[in-house]
């Protein structure tokens, strides 16, 4: 009996457990399915009020309507039309194809007053009014497929078009530089006339011969270690006629100035007539011809030396460029005349001197150059202003630093440093036999491998280590060719005209020229005669 009754209640107690399990089974479902329909109400919210403010934000600062959104909008595809016509227009225009773009160009207009009308009447376009408008101009559109004008042709051809543009740039900033190197190097004519007119006075003119003569008893002021001694080379009359008034007329005691200058053969008797016909505030001048001086031979200076070879005749004086990739201004004949590289050989110029500022012809002076008398070199044979603020003027711009000689001996990073207002220690010079020096480096640059141009290179290889630097203000270059700061040009002592744009010249630069010219009086009679103005 005991039996069956726990046999009977078991049945009951497993129906009562299945119904609870079944009720919780359900409760969870119902949770799961609360969360989840709050979360996809949480998820949807946001998406609904973002959309409206994101297109309120894009269509704040364009010039578009609801109109032209809408997916079947006919001013929409009129507006997309009208844009890429007008590109295929400057295409077609491009390609010189003027009927195509004419017609283009017209129903671009057609087009846009069937939209100006749409807008002033306020209301939209009808498939019916613009069905002719789109289809015109869709038939003008696909006729651009046809004149291949898509984009990867179009990339093609303005690729060649730059590169056709790029060469002819080339050439024209060739022939630029070419014609500017000829503009400079030639004589002009006003300076030619006047240089016949001084040679025609020199030997027709008594009263001159009788100045000059008298002037020879001056001779004692020019090895006089006591006085202010410049010397200038040069075959330019009228510039170096402003080098001396400009420095007479700024010095404190122009009494003490002592000019020298040192001219051709060809220049001499205009150079020595001009400076006995005029004063110059009492300074001292004396002119030369270096075809004078006895020492300067073939067997000693290598320039001379150089000029007799037939190659290097042929690379400075035949006119014919076999390489194109040397400049002009690299073959030009005066790096070897002899003004030129007078420079280097001052002590035997003026054997009697201790002390000399060298100064270039193309320089006018604005302050007492006194003062540079006064500085202590401290052992050094060059005074000059160095010019190695930027990269540019660092010796390993100069010379060729693939040659081993100029590897073995100098520093690429040494800061160069500018002729044209030098002070020369010719004390120093000669114990250092700096003359010797010059000729070693020249003699091993006869096939032009150390370096290219000019007097510059072979200046920085002489007086290397036998430099000292200058303040700045004493000497301002870049008149001719550049912008200078005005507050260099107020501060300057010398302002150096160096490059093409002399200010004698017409391609000189305007704002400079008067800075030189201050120093020219055009009322002379033989300026006045040569037109001068």
């Amino acid at each position: 009996m005991r039996r069956r009754g726990l046999d009977f209640r078991r049945p009951g107690r497993r129906r009562l457990s299945n119904v609870v399990w079944w009720i919780m089974c359900g409760i969870v479902v119902l949770v799961f399915i609360l969360i989840f329909t709050k979360d996809a109400q949480i998820d949807s919210r946001p998406s609904l009020s973002r959309r409206p403010y994101h297109y309120d934000r894009i269509l704040e600062g364009l010039n578009i309507t609801d109109e032209m959104l809408s997916p079947n909008s006919v001013t929409r595809q009129l507006s997309d039309q009208i844009s890429l016509a007008k590109a295929l227009v400057v295409i077609a225009k491009e390609s010189n194809n003027l009927q195509y773009a004419w017609e283009l160009s017209a129903q671009i207009r057609n087009s846009q007053s069937l939209l100006s009308n749409a807008a002033t009447r306020r209301t939209p376009l009808t498939v019916g009014e613009s069905e002719t408008a789109v289809r015109d101009m869709a038939l003008l559109l696909y006729q651009a497929q046809q004149l291949h004008y898509d984009s990867a042709t179009m990339i093609m051809r303005l690729k060649a078009k730059i590169q056709a543009l790029e060469e002819q740039t080339s050439s024209v900033n060739e022939k630029s530089s070419k014609y500017g190197q000829i503009a400079a190097e030639e004589v002009p004519k006003t300076l030619y006339c006047l240089g016949i007119r001084l040679t025609t006075e020199y030997f027709g003119n008594p009263n001159l011969q009788r100045k000059l003569k008298e002037r020879k008893q001056l001779d004692a002021k020019l090895m006089d270690n006591r006085l202010y001694h410049f010397c200038v080379f040069s075959d330019n009359i009228l510039a170096s006629s402003v080098v001396v008034n400009s420095t007479a007329l700024n010095s404190k005691n122009p009494y003490k100035v002592v000019f020298h200058l040192v001219t051709d053969e060809i220049n001499y008797a205009a150079m020595k007539a001009w400076f006995a016909m005029n004063s110059f505030q009492g300074a001292t001048v004396e002119v030369q011809k270096f075809d004078d001086f006895k020492w300067l031979n073939a067997s000693y200076v290598p320039v001379l030396k150089q000029l007799q070879d037939s190659e290097t005749q042929s690379y400075y004086f035949s006119g014919h460029n076999d390489d194109r990739r040397i400049p002009i201004k690299f073959r030009n004949p005066k790096y070897l005349s002899m003004l030129n590289h007078l420079r280097f050989y001052i002590p035997e110029v003026f054997p009697a001197l201790k002390k000399v500022v060298f100064l270039d012809d193309d320089i006018v002076v604005r302050k007492d150059l006194s003062g540079l008398f006064s500085i202590y070199l401290n052992g050094n044979v060059n005074g000059a202003v160095e010019t190695c603020m930027e990269t540019f003027h660092r010796y390993h711009k100069y010379l060729n630093y693939s040659h081993p000689l100029i590897r073995a001996h100098f520093d690429p990073d040494a800061c160069g440093w500018a002729f044209g207002m030098n002070v020369f220690d010719l004390v120093e010079w000669r114990k250092r036999n700096v003359t010797g020096i010059y000729h070693y480096w020249q003699e091993r640059n006869v096939d032009r491998t150390l370096w290219k141009l000019g007097t510059l290179p072979p200046g920085l290889l002489t007086f290397y280590g036998l430099t000292k630097a200058l303040d700045p203000s004493w000497h301002v270059l870049g008149l001719g060719y550049t912008n200078v700061d005005p507050k260099l040009i107020e501060i300057g002592a010398v302002l150096h005209f160096n490059g093409n744009s002399k200010p004698w010249l017409k391609i000189g630069i305007e704002k400079y020229k008067p800075l030189w010219e201050k120093y020219v009086d055009y009322t002379h009679p033989l300026l006045q005669q040569c037109n001068f103005h």
